[in-house]
């Protein structure tokens, strides 16, 4: 089989940046597909050409196999990689390729098939001996026969998508009382996701880690794998921090896993990369199979940095018909690299998407290896997956990998939208991480990681007004009066500068060394290198970065988020209420109207189903009271900020 030529990458953002890269070392040529929305995004501008599908929606052009495979005969592609999400385990796409004649760069499509199916996928491994969970994974069952198998199974229980993958489609069901709203909402989201509602259960493992082996096999009867990696950080079912080798187990349990992966990738005549999933208990030792993703995954990054070897490479080799580069004897693992992904979110209001302009980005390059989707001045859509970009870096242990990381999200400089940079923080600083007391549920368990802390008004109103005053914002003079940054009362001169942080006006007045808020008054010092500052002010401290955005306006980078200040603000300010109604906390589409007008629910009642970024989300009435009317119906797109619906609180509450 010849070399690869020409490669048409039926993907966006980050992943197809990552392929291009590695095309570009190899010298084969690059295709970019793109919607409408995403025809500026650097993965567009980086390939040698570019195709645009249709529309934003990615059922209108991300999805359209037809339209990937003309977009590669019109460019001459000799082969189409999917990256991952989208078509990338898509048996069709798979098939079309080859009617085309043109290679797929993953597995064949029996072997995406029956892992595609996770009903298939656990009756298989059970017949292969790899141990699979309770559960109940009959084809083509009613909501009914799903009912009645839950008690079965018994409680807590995972209702998980057939087709599905990356926590769409996924709920979690502690009681039965919960099972049918529970069912019908991952039916839904897995309809939206992957056109498929089918789902299946599984008993749910409250104590469990997440461990995962990834594994190359080739056309020449060989197959490895490359260690494994920890996911077990997640939220909503979706990984937020990975890690490789997973922490705290011995060589044997290492040895066990990987044995058991590149035996699950035998089973089915497996070519390519895949990773086989498992979920471990750290307490008994066992592990249970959970899925096979027959795709690169989206945290390959850190395996590549404790083996060296660049799996895209390994993944366009086997395509173009090679052996593997390596056998399983000279693949070895060195050192300790962990990963977040840097979502558009916010997480204090239960990771709610986030969609907006990336309105000042840098990113830490010198820090971390970055693979990112965008670049600032680009445009996060709700259209797709909110993930921005992942962080990935290296240590020699475990702590040093994370202290690494640590420090990469605090020199990270973004504003424009929500993002999680600050919550990620506390979880890497988090004495359990710390420690690697890992499970799924380690968000549940450690409440206090949802709670932002505050940055006191007062310390960034100084850092503001020292740097303000140094010059190192690069005032614009306008008037006379804004040069006369002090006032000298019988030979004693002072400072004064009035800054708007937040909704916060506060005058800062500094003389001789000590700085005044209020009725504070302490000792400040403060150090400005370049775009960094430290600040002490009496016990209390603050360091981070900044830039400007304009003449009279800073942004303060403090341990991931960013601060607005504005010296000389003006007093006017407008106010909305949106007093008596449910907001749209996100832009998305309505999927589910859950109650009618006129009626009345109790605190907890679904009232709303929203639908951003391809994950659902339920408004509920916080109170008891009455629905008077809805503003919107199913299958409206709606903004972030739109009123919904009319609701009236009980007046006894």
């Amino acid at each position: 089989m010849a070399k690869i030529k020409k490669l048409l990458i039926a993907n966006r953002g980050e992943i197809a940046r990552r392929i291009i890269r590695t095309c570009r070392q190899q010298g084969i040529a690059t295709v970019a597909v793109y919607s409408e929305v995403d025809v500026a995004l650097p993965h567009v501008k980086e390939a040698d050409q570019a195709i645009c599908l249709g529309p934003a929606p990615a059922r209108e052009s991300y999805l359209v196999i037809d339209k990937i495979i003309a977009a590669a005969t019109e460019t001459g592609a000799d082969a189409i990689h999917p990256g991952y999400g989208f078509l990338s385990e898509n048996t069709e796409l798979a098939a079309a390729c080859e009617k085309a004649g043109i290679r797929f760069v993953g597995p064949n499509a029996r072997a995406i098939d029956v892992m595609g199916d996770k009903a298939a996928a656990r009756q298989l491994m059970a017949a292969n001996q790899v141990p699979v969970l309770p559960g109940f994974d009959e084809e083509g069952a009613s909501d009914d026969d799903l009912i009645k198998a839950s008690s079965a199974v018994g409680f807590p229980l995972l209702i998980k998508a057939v087709a599905g993958g990356g926590g769409k489609g996924m709920r979690v069901v502690n009681k039965p009382e919960e099972f049918n709203e529970a069912l019908a909402s991952a039916r839904r989201e897995a309809r939206s996701a992957f056109g498929d509602d089918r789902v299946l259960l599984e008993r749910y493992l409250p104590e469990a880690r997440h461990v995962e082996v990834q594994v190359f096999a080739d056309n020449h009867g060989n197959a490895v794998h490359l260690f494994e990696r920890d996911c077990s950080v997640q939220r909503r079912h979706q990984k937020i921090i990975e890690e490789a080798p997973a922490p705290g187990l011995d060589e044997a349990t290492r040895h066990a896993f990987g044995e058991a992966a590149v035996q699950a990738a035998k089973a089915i005549d497996y070519r390519g990369a895949g990773t086989v999933e498992f979920l471990y208990a750290p307490a008994s030792g066992e592990f249970f199979f959970m899925e096979m993703n027959t795709r690169l995954q989206v945290e390959h990054p850190v395996t590549e940095m404790i083996t060296g070897e660049d799996l895209v490479a390994w993944q366009l080799a086997v395509a173009a018909g090679e052996p593997l580069p390596r056998a399983q004897h000279d693949i070895h693992r060195q050192g300790h690299a962990m990963e977040v992904r840097l979502y558009a979110e916010n997480p204090e209001q239960g990771f709610l998407p986030s969609s907006g302009r990336l309105q000042h980005l840098r990113w830490p390059h010198e820090r971390a290896r970055v693979d990112a989707g965008y670049e600032a001045g680009d445009r996060v859509e709700e259209y797709y997956d909110p993930m921005i970009a992942k962080l990935i870096c290296y240590g020699e242990d475990r702590d040093g990998a994370r202290q690494q990381l640590v420090t990469a999200l605090q020199d990270l400089e973004l504003s424009g939208i929500h993002h999680n940079a600050p919550f990620l923080l506390r979880v890497l600083e988090d004495d359990a991480f710390a420690k690697a007391d890992l499970d799924t549920r380690l968000l549940e368990h450690r409440p206090h990681l949802m709670d932002a802390a505050p940055v006191d008004p007062a310390l960034l109103a100084l850092a503001a007004s020292r740097i303000f005053l140094s010059g190192e914002a690069n005032r614009t003079e306008h008037t006379p009066w804004q040069t006369l940054t002090g006032w000298r009362p019988l030979g004693q001169r002072f400072q004064l500068t009035q800054l708007q942080v937040g909704e916060a006006i506060l005058t800062v007045r500094e003389q001789d060394g000590a700085a005044s808020i209020d009725e504070q008054t302490h000792s400040l010092r403060v150090t400005i290198n370049a775009h960094e500052f430290r600040l002490h002010w009496g016990s209390s401290s603050l360091q981070g970065r900044f830039t400007q955005q304009d003449a009279d306006t800073l942004l303060l980078f403090v341990n991931g988020l960013a601060h607005r200040v504005t010296r000389n603000p003006s007093r006017e300010s407008s106010e909305q209420s949106n007093d008596g109604g449910f907001v749209a906390p996100m832009s998305g589409s309505i999927v589910a109207l859950h109650v009618e007008p006129g009626s009345k629910v109790e605190a907890g009642d679904a009232v709303i189903t929203l639908e951003a970024m391809k994950m659902e989300h339920t408004l509920r009435a916080t109170v008891r009271g009455q629905v008077h009317d809805f503003h919107v119906a199913a299958g409206d797109s709606v903004s972030e900020g739109t009123l919904l619906v009319e609701f009236e609180a009980d007046s006894e509450v």
